[in-house]
Formats: structure tokens, C-alpha cells, sequence
């Protein structure tokens, strides 16, 4: 018995499978021999969805790690604080302080 449950294939599937079966019948095929066609079809068609579920789940994963460190990068330049000091600042204070002790000397 197998671990997992096998899915069950949806009505839409069975219907759409049947009709390409007897669309493509040839001449002389029995029911029978139509129903093994529609039922490998059936099984192509489940198994081109899971390959298609697959692929999505794989580009959900690549796009949730790219906006990950996206966030990671982002968040990064955010914290940084500048390192260089401007000297302007500091000129002006310099100015101001000569200015007010050359006023109070004199």
C-alpha cells in the first residue's frame, strides 16, 4: 500500500481526455482500446499539471528569495550611517567662536 494517496483526477480532465481520444480514433479501434487511450491521455494531462505545479512552486520559491534579499539589502543600506564628516559644519563653528572672542577682547 502506498504511503500517499494518489489524486484523484478531476471530472474536467476525464471529459477533456475522452475527447481527444475520440477525436483521434481510427478506423476499426473498439470502446475498449479507446477508453486505454483516453486513460493514458488522462495520465498525461495529470502529469504535465504536476510538472507545471512544480515549476510554479520553484519560481514562488526563487521570487520569495529574491524579495528576501532584496528586504536583506534594502534594510542594510538603511542602517548605514555616514562616515564622512563634512568640514563645513565645523568651519563655521570655528568662525563663530573666533568671532565671539575677538568681540570680547576687544
Amino acid at each position: 500500500m502506498s504511503k500517499y494517496k494518489q489524486p484523484q483526477t478531476s471530472s474536467e480532465t476525464i471529459i477533456e481526455a475522452e475527447k481527444i481520444a475520440k477525436a483521434n480514433q481510427q478506423a476499426g479501434q473498439t470502446k475498449a482500446q479507446t477508453k486505454l487511450i483516453a486513460q493514458g491521455i488522462q495520465k498525461g494531462i495529470n502529469q504535465y499539471k504536476k510538472q507545471q505545479k512544480i515549476k510554479s512552486r520553484e519560481k514562488d520559491r526563487q521570487r520569495k528569495k529574491q524579495l528576501q534579499s532584496t528586504q536583506n539589502t534594502s534594510t542594510t543600506v538603511e542602517c548605514k550611517t555616514p562616515t564622512k564628516q563634512h568640514w563645513l559644519p565645523w568651519l563655521l563653528l570655528l568662525l563663530t567662536w573666533l568671532g565671539i572672542g575677538l568681540y570680547f577682547t576687544t
